[in-house]
């Protein structure tokens, strides 16, 4: 297993993360899982066997019954692990059960912080922004709670790059934590943050923390133009994250033939390219079974080539989209002197 940097924290993450949206989920929550806590826990030690240190959660992932799960098997193990958690969702019936408000905030990183039988958490990330929610309030109350100790560091998630940068500019101007992550969907189907989020997280030295590598299992090799795989599959149930059909079939593709060439999986190869390209932090998988936490495991050690790259680049690339398609023609090797 390898470890990056953690944005400019000094913290080191395994490159692959597990995700624990599979754990303890019923009724909606089944769709992505629903494991007991004795398949939830033989997962992690598997995890945790492979070098695993970086796990990631959520306060309302069925119905807080997720962090229940991934703290009682952590046990011992906390302290040699990183744990992530976010707030944000709704978690009742009333109106206040939501947000990002420091009413919501305060109440619910106490509830995780039981439910995950610990005193701290190492990334306490916001899960998506709240509209209704003045930014200084937010970033406020999440300052108080890593001054306070029950967090170590903040980090964002589902943000665009104007986002990002507006609350980086408002903690710097008020003295404040500022988020160290974003935690952002990236896959070869979905490529969409390579137009501003990157670029904001290259130039703020932040960590990116990837969710749904497979897009959704889309890219797993279980789905092509003939195949659709089976009626128990996730992407079957829930086809989300949306991609592009066509556009993704090309891209599997080329896909199964770099993993026969490789004799190795559609799957393995997806997340790879994933993990080769420069802004990546960790890559966060979420498995039902021991076969598939280890296939996914084995993409760490995958070193694509330089042609199996450019190709996955070639089918899945973005189009180009004002105000960058102006100067493609535009020679930055020339060195402009000052007027």
């Amino acid at each position: 297993m390898k470890y990056n940097l953690l944005g400019n924290t000094g913290v080191l993450v395994s490159e692959i993360g597990l995700g624990a949206m599979t754990f303890g989920g019923g009724g909606q929550w089944g769709v992505f899982g629903g494991l007991g806590e004795q398949d939830a826990a033989h997962l992690m030690w598997q995890a945790l066997d492979a070098g695993v240190n970086f796990f990631d959660t959520s306060n309302i992932y069925a119905g807080g019954r997720s962090e229940e799960i991934l703290g009682k098997a952590l046990g011992a193990k906390r302290q040699d692990v990183i744990i992530a958690t976010k707030v944000r969702g709704r978690t009742g019936s009333g109106p206040n059960d939501l947000g990002l408000s420091r009413l919501h905030i305060m109440r619910q990183v106490e509830e995780s912080l039981k439910r995950l039988g610990t005193d701290y958490i190492d990334l306490y990330q916001i899960h998506n922004p709240d509209q209704l929610t003045d930014w200084e309030e937010t970033l406020r109350a999440l300052d108080d709670l890593v001054r306070s100790g029950k967090v170590r560091y903040i980090g964002s998630s589902n943000m665009t790059g104007w986002e990002l940068m507006k609350a980086r500019g408002i903690s710097r101007e008020l003295g404040l934590h500022a988020f160290k992550s974003s935690q952002s969907y990236y896959s070869l189907a979905g490529r969409d943050i390579e137009r501003e989020i990157i670029p904001v997280l290259k130039d703020q030295n932040m960590g990116l923390l990837v969710w749904s590598p497979l897009a959704g299992g889309f890219l797993s090799g279980k789905y092509t133009r003939t195949r659709t795989g089976n009626t128990d599959d996730r992407h079957t149930k829930f086809a989300f994250p949306p991609v592009d059909l066509e556009k993704a079939y090309s891209i599997i593709d080329v896909l199964e033939d770099i993993a026969k060439n490789r004799e190795s999986t559609v799957a393995r190869i997806a997340l790879a390219w994933v993990l080769n390209q420069p802004a990546v932090t960790s890559v966060i998988v979420g498995a039902k079974r021991p076969d598939q936490l280890q296939d996914n495991l084995e993409a760490s050690g995958i070193v694509l080539t330089d042609d199996e790259l450019a190709r996955l680049d070639e089918v899945s690339r973005l189009p180009i989209e004002y105000p960058a398609w102006p100067f493609m023609e535009e020679d930055d090797s020339i060195i402009r002197k000052h007027p």
